[in-house]
């Protein structure tokens, strides 16, 4: 693997970092002017969107877990510009419901900013835990 690879899957592990601990900051910081993020399933927060928009949603998603949202990379391949990540988050909603969620994201980077991120997960669980309660 080379240099690009490993630089890249240092900042899809900061990335990973920044979710648990509510990091808007270093997502802020790490966003590419041009970023762009799609969510799969046809969910509230599911389909494509800019740069404003994700970082204007993430303090939404991260209120519903008030003791934070514990996310943990299982493993990482990168190649190129593309880091593929499988992880799992793992919180207490604010009415108190476990959410233990599985993931896999794609990544992807230019000169060590992030501009894309596909986020794939079990969107029956997410719907009934996070929407439908």
């Amino acid at each position: 693997m080379g240099q690009q690879e490993e630089e890249n899957k240092k900042l899809a592990q900061g990335m990973i970092d920044a979710l648990s601990s509510a990091d808007e900051a270093w997502v802020a910081e790490h966003y590419a002017e041009d970023f762009r993020i799609w969510v799969t399933g046809s969910l509230p927060f599911s389909g494509e969107n800019d740069r404003a928009g994700a970082l204007a949603a993430m303090p939404m998603v991260l209120d519903l877990f008030p003791k934070g949202l514990e996310f943990t990379a299982q493993r990482m391949v990168a190649e190129g510009d593309t880091v593929a990540i499988e992880a799992t988050s793992s919180g207490k909603t604010v009415r108190g419901d476990q959410y233990s969620q599985e993931y896999h994201f794609v990544m992807r980077a230019r000169e060590g900013k992030i501009i894309e991120w596909k986020e794939y997960m079990d969107t029956e669980l997410a719907r009934k835990i996070l929407v439908d309660a």
